[in-house]
C-alpha cells in the first residue's frame, strides 16, 4: 500500500475567514497556521503547499492572557546603526493591530521557501470588513 502524496494541480484554493475578537493570540495561531499549511486536511503533503487562503477579521480584538499585554515586546530592526526598535504588545495594537497576529503566524511556520509561500496566503484585517466577498469565503467557528 502507498501513501497519498497530493500534486500541486490536484489541490483546490479556497478562502476561509477566522474572527479574532475573544480569541487568544496563540490558539488562534495554532489553527491559522494548520490551515495555511493544509494541515487539517487528510490530503496534507508536507513538500506541497496543500492549504487554503486564510482571511483574518477584528485582529485588534485578539486577547492575551496574563500580563503580556505591557509585558511582552516585540524587537525590530530599521537596517541603521543603533537602530534596534521596542514596542510592546500594547503599543503594537494601538499602531498595526494586524502585526500581532502575523508575528505570532510567521513564528509558527517554516521559514524556507515553501513557508514563505504559504505565508503569502494570509491576510489580517484590523476591523470586520474585508474586501474579499467575491471569493465567497467560509466563515471558521
Amino acid at each position: 500500500m502507498k501513501s497519498y502524496l497530493a500534486k500541486p494541480g490536484d489541490i483546490e484554493r479556497k478562502f476561509v475567514v477566522f474572527d479574532a475578537e475573544g480569541e487568544t493570540l496563540g490558539r488562534l495561531a495554532v489553527k491559522i497556521v494548520n490551515a495555511l499549511r493544509g494541515k487539517d486536511k487528510p490530503t496534507f503533503t508536507p513538500h506541497v503547499d496543500t492549504g487554503v487562503n486564510v482571511i483574518v477579521i477584528n485582529a485588534a480584538k485578539v486577547v492575551l492572557t496574563g500580563g503580556k499585554e505591557t509585558g511582552k515586546v516585540y524587537l525590530r530592526w530599521t537596517g541603521w546603526l543603533q537602530g534596534q526598535r521596542a514596542e510592546t504588545a500594547a503599543q503594537m495594537r494601538e499602531k498595526h493591530a494586524d502585526r500581532l497576529i502575523r508575528e505570532a503566524v510567521w513564528g509558527m511556520i517554516p521559514h524556507g521557501r515553501l513557508g514563505r509561500a504559504q505565508y503569502r496566503k494570509l491576510k489580517v484585517y484590523a476591523g470586520a470588513e474585508h474586501p474579499h466577498a467575491a471569493q465567497k469565503p467560509e466563515i471558521v467557528k
